[in-house]
């Protein structure tokens, strides 16, 4: 496997710039998610690490090699789309094998890595198969197992399991975290499911039109989210967030009836403008803090979430154990743990 490294790169169509500045690197052997909404860039990314699309400007290394202007064959690479693209008319066998018999691999070769990467991946009694008499997470490990006979230095990930059930994302998400240990592979993965990016990564790539907002690893951007937008996308449910302003002295936030300290460190003009963020799991109701109007209880078993709306007119949702003793159109009161508060300055940068 192979370090990938990206400097200084930059992707357009025309006038439009779609990726801005971007600038990582992917240690050897790391598993690394690209993750952030729809037309943020990270398909675009990945496509141009593949070498599908061309950039405009910048450098992609694999392996210590420039490979920005090599053809995507040349550049040792694997990418797993979210189609399966699997030939109907070819059973599992030759699916696999394709991509070697086109390469002129020696046939003891090709079988040799067929019958390895089928072991692998639990496929051994569907080699006869073809594509329609498969699962979805069968064809799935199938389009992965065309991946492995390759033996690339990198594997890329296009949101491979969107077209998966529920059930079969989660096992599926498991194999590819098993495959991952057992291969020592460097993949870079592109989701737009962050609970996705949080169970399977080393490293989150969290981006946000056409550029990286924060990398880190999955709980630090959980805990230290960089700036507003992290700290709203990274977490299910999403972080609370409350409009807020610096009191007189420039020392204290005051929103809802809470009065914070700024964190050390920090100070800002008296009523500037700030954003206050907690998660849900990190407040509880209780006999003080912010006022707000039960909406809904949402029942999940042990586990449940209380949906509020504070006197300023903002949504709260707050994690409940068992029976919370309210119902809807209760008047309460919130208290988030103040060691859990992150306060963000007008930019949307966490002080």
């Amino acid at each position: 496997m192979a370090e990938v490294t990206i400097d200084k790169l930059f992707k357009s169509y025309a006038r439009v710039e779609v990726l801005k500045d971007i600038n990582l690197k992917v240690a050897d052997g790391s598993f690394v998610v690209l993750v952030g909404p729809s037309g943020c860039g990270k398909s675009t990314l990945l496509r141009s690490i593949a070498g599908l699309e061309p950039i405009s400007s910048g450098e992609i290394s694999i392996g210590g090699r420039n490979v920005s202007d090599l053809a995507p064959a040349q550049r040792e690479i694997a990418m797993v789309f979210q189609s399966y693209a699997l030939y109907p008319h070819m059973n599992v066998e030759n699916n696999m094998a394709f991509g070697l018999k086109f390469a002129r691999t020696p046939k003891d070769e090709i079988n040799r890595r067929v019958s390895e990467a089928a072991r692998i991946l639990q496929l051994e009694a569907l080699l006869k198969r073809r594509p329609k008499e498969l699962s979805g997470g069968q064809r799935q490990r199938v389009a992965i197992g065309r991946a492995i006979v390759r033996k690339p230095q990198v594997f890329l990930f296009d949101e491979p399991l969107s077209n998966l059930d529920a059930a079969l994302r989660i096992n599926t998400r498991v194999e590819i975290a098993k495959l991952h240990k057992l291969l020592k592979a460097t993949i870079i993965y592109v989701t737009h499911d962050q609970v996705e990016a949080m169970t399977l990564a080393d490293t989150i790539v969290v981006m946000n039109q056409g550029r990286i907002e924060q990398t880190g690893k999955p709980l630090d951007l959980y805990y230290k989210p960089a700036n507003l937008f992290v700290a709203r996308f990274i977490g299910s449910p999403a972080m609370n967030i409350l409009d807020a302003t610096i009191a007189k002295n420039g020392k204290v936030v005051e929103s809802g009836g809470l009065k914070l300290p700024l964190p050390k460190g920090h100070s800002a003009k008296s009523h500037s403008k700030v954003s206050l963020g907690f998660r849900p799991e990190h407040c509880t109701l209780a006999k003080t803090g912010i006022a707000a109007t039960v909406d809904l209880i949402e029942r999940l078993g042990e586990t449940g979430y209380a949906h509020c709306t504070a006197e300023n007119g903002q949504t709260l949702l707050v994690e409940v154990k068992g029976d919370p003793g309210t119902e809807p159109g209760a008047r309460v009161k919130i208290t988030p743990r103040e060691q859990h508060i992150h306060i963000f300055d007008e930019d949307g940068v966490r002080l």
